[in-house]
């Protein structure tokens, strides 16, 4: 194919990235758009780019060091970068690319000025829009500086910043080119942003426009503070004017030049209210035409707007799909269930077959629509109680929309019961029930029982029969989860929680008393896992060369590792051990609910660091000791509160009537953990047998490998199955799609505007400079903060405290060996809450970026009875 080293502006469109970078090929697709103006100009294609690479031969071995360089090593980054941008920008342009630059600029004007621009081929896209990492120079006259400045856009793609963006975002340099877009210079009286959508709310319904006097480039380079308006509906709702003391201007002979603005015009709005509405009617014009919310620069020239870029906002949450045009109110799934992560779609299609209300899907997260629920008084108040009683940073949230009158429609009552947001049981008072241990030993052996049917039942299934018998297990699934008994024993649990905070702290002034009481509750699933790799610990401590064979275990794969493990000495005892833990706990996993995730059983090496920390601060015995301590502080604690009970007016009859809730909540409190364990163990037995499926589908050819069906919905991979079919630039859009994910921060709330919600804690109990949370397991502890983001890099000592995103039941393990907790996201019932309350470490949850807000090593004070987190010096 013949190459094409400059082409027309006007022919070329957003399907071309490849060939004219980001920049031109939105430039083009915006100058095809009715009504909207862009200063006409040409671009110089990745054709060119690649014939001047090519001339020069020491580029390739100087991108192979770089290559091998770290991401951290921004001393060797910077030193090859300039070294490449150097080598660039003295290699000669190609004669017969230079003719078809000079050519285009006679047919546009030679003496004209003209912005030089970059346009990557890896910027501008929905996923990572690559602002500000490439150079852009404006007002250039003449052939001879134009074709300089196309050199050093070229070299630009090799900036240091530009090198190490593309490095974050997994991007390989030798995947990238540069093209370069030549256009007319526009002299604008005024000039800036549009943001089709509210950026920092993320409300579609809202645009808002910076603006400023003379070029853009004085407002993107922070020179000047704009003059902001805020639209919504056709009306400028809010503006606030600047002092714009600066502006930047074309010289008539090339180049720009920083003024000053005349004291009178400096508090002059850059724009009239009405330029701005008309604007912005451009503005949703170009949205309309790309599908998705822009950032666009614009110029005025003689009263008329010139669009001058557009890209994605790609910082926005996506919103739910609906179909319709009503309002509606979100609330995330993940925040109830420990895990914010993207979900892969798999993993989110299966949460939604078994979850027990519908569920829709952004962003790779879920969301339940509570629109109807909060439209009518009775419902509304149950499900704020609900949602406020787990995290308050939801109720305030909702309360936020509430307040607006209109976004929420009124209508009557419906039918009460539906169970909530999390999947939790409904506002209804549930029948009372005795408090029998019993109760909770026939449910769990019930559970089992369902389990290993599902486990001798789905043996012989495969190919599309598998998928009708999964969806049939999916409903056993959700019978099970709805079991009347079993949510009456977690709300009998978690009423006689509630019922023992509010009735002590107002008979003898003790808060959060039940914290306490409940230590060492028995039946708890999850507590019970931490304890038991303590054991596991116990057996590995003894033997040197295990413990070494651990240290070094980084080295060894996953599915070989028990057996290297059982060569060493003393290695069959321990390797023994880990197998009973799996059996009994390898379903578990970080991010569970999502089944792609791997599981322990599928990658034991990540409880090696847990269980060599374990080794190094324990001593033997120390289960057994820890839960025995519980038990007897819990005991301590009911004297203590009985016998001062008695001493009240009607003392002996609160002294019973607490007694009675205190055998009640020790009861049952523990069982609350059991139905999420009984969830994760049939999504185990799910997987497996999807990942035999998937075998068969990689033996026929239908699939490169195995985890692509993990790019599939449940459904799309039903049809997979039965097609023997598959579409591949499904999956890799998916897989895409999938890592942009990543960098979103999905909100606790979320409406059909776009708008994130992310709620506030009300509260002037808190000293100044404090980090606000929910209290959640009482105590107070100071200590060295250790903020971990994956559980596999756990590196503790006794006394740290545990900084985290979130807890779902895997991390429980590496409670047994902290002083304290503090997580981003949480609730007073989610498993983090819980598990600190068993073994009895203060803890504050919901406690917004506290990842970020905490250094690692720092030393903190977790104020777990009041909720707040203070960072000493």
């Amino acid at each position: 194919m013949m190459e094409q080293y400059v082409v027309d502006l006007r022919e070329v469109d957003e399907t071309q990235v490849a060939f004219v970078g980001g920049k031109g090929a939105h430039l083009g697709g915006l100058s095809r758009i009715e009504g909207i103006r862009v200063p006409g100009g040409f671009c110089v294609t990745t054709d060119a780019f690649r014939r001047v690479m090519a001339d020069a031969p020491s580029i390739g071995g100087l991108l192979d060091q770089l290559a091998r360089v770290s991401p951290d090593d921004r001393e060797a980054i910077r030193t090859l970068s300039a070294e490449i941008r150097r080598t660039i920008e003295g290699i000669a342009v190609p004669g017969d690319v230079v003719a078809a630059i000079t050519r285009a600029l006679a047919h546009l004007g030679e003496q004209a000025a003209y912005a030089v621009r970059s346009s990557a081929t890896a910027e501008d896209l929905p996923t990572a829009s690559f602002a500000g990492q490439q150079d852009t120079y404006l007002n250039v006259m003449g052939p001879t500086a134009i074709l300089q400045h196309i050199s050093r856009c070229w070299a630009s793609l090799f900036t240091e910043r530009a090198v190490t963006y593309r490095r974050r975002n997994g991007i390989d340099d030798r995947t990238v080119h540069m093209a370069v877009v030549v256009q007319q210079m526009a002299f604008p009286q005024a000039s800036g942003i549009l943001f089709t959508a509210d950026p920092v709310t993320g409300n579609r319904k809202v645009a808002t426009v910076d603006a400023g006097f003379g070029l853009g480039e004085a407002l993107v380079s922070g020179l000047v503070n704009p003059d902001v308006f805020t639209v919504r509906d056709g009306d400028v709702v809010a503006k606030a004017i600047a002092a714009k003391q600066r502006a930047l201007q074309a010289l008539p002979a090339g180049g720009t030049q920083e003024v000053s603005i005349d004291s009178q015009q400096q508090e002059q709005p850059a724009l009239t209210d009405a330029q701005v509405v008309r604007l912005v009617q451009l503005g949703r014009r170009i949205e309309a035409h790309f599908g998705r919310p822009q950032d666009i620069e614009w110029c005025l020239v003689d009263d008329a707007f010139q669009i001058v870029q557009s890209r994605p906002i790609t910082t926005l949450y996506p919103i739910p799909e609906t179909g319709d045009q009503e309002n509606h109110v979100y609330v995330s799934v993940g925040h109830g269930q420990m895990m914010t992560d993207p979900m892969k779609p798999l993993g989110y299609s299966m949460w939604q077959l078994t979850a027990m209300v519908p569920m829709h899907e952004a962003g790779g997260r879920l969301f339940v629509d509570v629109t109807r629920r909060l439209a009518s008084p009775a419902s509304r108040a149950g499900l704020l109680d609900v949602l406020g009683k787990g995290d308050p940073l939801v109720r305030d949230a909702l309360e936020t929309v509430l307040d607006r009158d209109d976004f929420v429609p009124s209508l009557p009552d419906p039918d009460p019961g539906g169970p909530p947001v999390g999947g939790a049981p409904a506002g209804g008072v549930p029948a009372p029930i005795e408090t029998d241990p019993a109760i909770v030993t026939e449910l769990i052996e019930r559970s089992q029982e369902s389990i290993a049917a599902l486990e001798r039942d789905i043996r012989t299934k495969s190919g599309p029969a598998l998928f009708d018998f999964l969806l049939e297990a999916f409903e056993e699934h959700k019978r099970v989860l709805s079991d009347p008994l079993s949510l009456q024993v977690i709300m009998a649990g978690m009423e006689a929680t509630w019922w023992l905070n509010d009735k002590l702290q107002e008979w003898l002034g003790e808060k959060n008393a039940a914290d306490t009481l409940t230590l060492s509750a028995p039946d708890n699933v999850t507590s019970e896992m931490g304890l038991a790799l303590l054991d596991v610990a116990d057996v590995i401590r003894p033997s040197p060369e295990v413990v070494a064979f651990l240290q070094g275990v980084e080295y060894v794969e996953d599915d070989a590792f028990l057996d290297e493990l059982a060569k060493v000495a003393g290695g069959t005892e321990a390797r023994d051990a880990i197998e009973a833990y799996l059996d009994r706990y390898g379903m578990r996993c970080v991010g569970e609910i999502d089944i792609t995730r791997p599981r322990w059983r599928e990658r034991p090496t990540t409880l090696v660091p847990v269980i060599l920390d374990n080794v190094r601060n324990f001593e033997p015995g120390a289960a057994e000791r820890r839960f025995e301590q519980g038990r007897q502080k819990a005991q301590k604690k009911e004297q203590d509160v009985l016998s001062r009970l008695r001493a009240l007016p009607d003392g002996d009859e609160k002294a019973d009537e607490t007694k009675r809730m205190i055998d009640r909540v020790r009861t049952f409190i523990g069982y609350r953990e059991y139905p999420k364990y009984g969830i994760i163990s049939r999504y185990f037995v799910y997987k497996q047998a999807l990942l035999a499926e998937a075998e068969r589908l990689v033996q026929a050819d239908v699939l490169p490998e195995k985890e692509d069906i993990f790019s599939l919905t449940f459904q799309e991979l039903h049809d997979v199955a039965r097609s023997n079919q598959v579409d591949d630039q499904l999956i890799e859009q998916r897989k895409e799609a999938f890592r942009s994910y990543h960098a979103l921060t999905p909100p606790r709330v979320l409406t059909s505007d776009g708008e994130a919600l992310t709620g506030a804690y009300r509260r002037d109990d808190v000293p100044a400079g404090a980090l606000v949370g929910l209290p959640v397991s009482a105590g107070t502890i100071e200590g060295r903060a250790r903020v971990i983001l994956d559980m596999a890099e756990a590196d503790l000592e006794a006394g740290d405290i545990l900084v985290t995103t979130f807890t779902d039941p895997s991390w429980s393990p590496l409670f047994v060996g902290i002083a304290g907790l503090v997580t981003e996201v949480g609730g007073l019932m989610t498993h983090g809450a819980v598990i600190a309350r068993e073994y009895g470490l203060p803890a504050v949850v919901g406690v917004e970026q506290a990842t970020r807000l905490i250094a690692d090593g720092q030393r903190i004070r977790v104020h777990g009875t009041d909720g707040y987190i203070e960072i000493l010096p």
